[in-house]
């Protein structure tokens, strides 16, 4: 599936590529530069700026996550946000995700690749969407993963930077083989 490019004015964009810059030392002009846990549609020039600055911040946000562990992921959300996860009930708030994520880069590893996305008309607010991985290990010490697809909603906030919102997240369903087994 191909994301939606709405419009977006010259100056909105400008402004909250200006915004990203100031908060993640980017450079706002900059076209966006592939990395190895990144999609190639980051590198595509059909998508729109719009897209292109969402999947810099979603760029930015794995970094950060991937060094510093759930501290660092929930340094990312809005004091409002909301987390949605699969058979988990909703966590409602900023400091509710915090106390949620305490995990170290060293015990799980949270890998995520935009697919797509939209940015609203006003150049405000977006989504990104793609796959996450989870890595991390069991008691006995044996590898576990998780993966499946994952929603990111982001909000310029008043202070002119853009946190997370929403983010959702939900597990791959079962492999074909899989579909019908009882338990």
């Amino acid at each position: 599936m191909r994301a939606i490019d709405l419009p977006v004015s010259l100056a909105g964009l400008l402004f909250c590529s200006t915004m990203l810059a100031q908060q993640v030392q980017l450079d706002p002009l900059a076209k966006p530069a592939p990395s190895a846990n990144m999609s190639n549609a980051l590198t595509d020039p059909t998508l729109s700026p719009g897209v292109a600055f969402l999947f810099q911040l979603e760029a930015q946000f794995a970094k950060d996550t991937a060094k510093g562990g759930g501290k660092a992921f929930a340094s990312w959300f809005a004091d409002d946000a909301v987390t949605l996860g699969n058979k988990e009930a909703p966590v409602l708030g900023h400091a509710a995700i915090v106390a949620q994520t305490t995990w170290s880069p060293d015990q799980y590893q949270l890998t995520w690749t935009p697919q797509g996305g939209q940015m609203s008309p006003a150049g405000d607010m977006g989504y990104t969407w793609g796959h996450y991985e989870g890595h991390s290990k069991d008691k006995n010490g044996n590898q576990v993963t998780t993966s499946g697809r994952y929603m990111t909603v982001w909000k310029k906030q008043p202070d002119g930077q853009w946190k997370v919102v929403l983010d959702s997240s939900s597990e791959e369903p079962p492999s074909a083989g899989d579909c019908c087994k009882i338990p």
